[in-house]
């Protein structure tokens, strides 16, 4: 018997998957049902289920930041997506079993049979090519909205601002987007692109400074200041008058 979890943050989608797998025949139990990375995180760790039905966007997160949460744990997953561009193109460049909504009961039945018979860990290589894909859009950002994902181009970012675990995306087209997880992290793949973190609380695209105060002040080119850390001013420093030799 298949134990089963459904991770998926809209109730309605969770009650017409059950529905469907009524009719399926395969030996499969549902044992839970969550909507949130944490609750799935929480409830995967203590019931062990052998498959999950997790769904791309979730309340707090997104279905990454769940498995990187239980990478130790042994269960294989069929991914569930609506057709947005960019979940579609990393599930497919992982060969990865995916079903997509409004779910059909063909497409659930040929993913189950697939998933069945694939090993943990053929799987868990497929799902490291699926994130690697989804983190390295070239020039891009991918952000896990609470109804959307947004893509954020580079080019385009001026700064990030973090505030109570949050992180404020500003756009040099005067829109902006706000992430539910610290500044932290992005701070990886942005710093490795053209961005520098001067403070705890911002990241800074370093294409968009027009000059440095040397009492601690950053001037972006639009006007907005930024505060340079005691701590980070040496690092900063040396990055911007490095960067602006190239």
């Amino acid at each position: 018997m298949i134990k089963a979890l459904l991770v998926e943050d809209k109730a309605y989608i969770r009650k017409g998957l059950l529905n469907l797998l009524e009719f399926i025949d395969i030996e499969l139990t549902v044992i839970g049902e969550c909507e949130s990375v944490q609750e799935a995180v929480t409830v995967t760790k203590s019931c062990t289920p052998d498959l999950i039905f997790l769904d791309i966007n979730l309340t707090d997160g997104n279905a990454f930041d769940f498995l990187e949460q239980t990478e130790n744990i042994e269960f294989k997953v069929i991914f569930i997506t609506a057709y947005e561009e960019y979940a579609l193109k990393a599930l497919k460049a992982g060969a990865v079993d995916y079903i997509l909504k409004p779910v059909d009961i063909e497409e659930l039945q040929s993913a189950l049979e697939k998933v069945r018979k694939l090993p943990v860990a053929t799987q868990k290589k497929q799902i490291k090519t699926v994130k690697q894909v989804w983190n390295n859009e070239p020039g891009k950002l991918i952000l896990s909205l609470q109804d959307s994902f947004q893509v954020i181009d580079l080019d385009e970012l001026l700064f990030c601002e973090s505030s109570k675990g949050y992180t404020t995306f500003y756009l040099s087209s005067g829109k902006k987007y706000l992430a539910s997880k610290p500044l932290k992290e992005f701070e990886k793949q942005l710093v490795a692109k053209t961005f520098i973190r001067p403070h705890q609380s911002f990241i800074v695209n370093l294409n968009f400074i027009d000059k440095y105060d040397k009492s601690g002040t950053i001037y972006l080119k639009n006007g907005q200041k930024i505060p340079v850390s005691s701590r980070k001013k040496d690092t900063f420093i040396s990055t911007f008058l490095s960067w602006n030799k190239k």
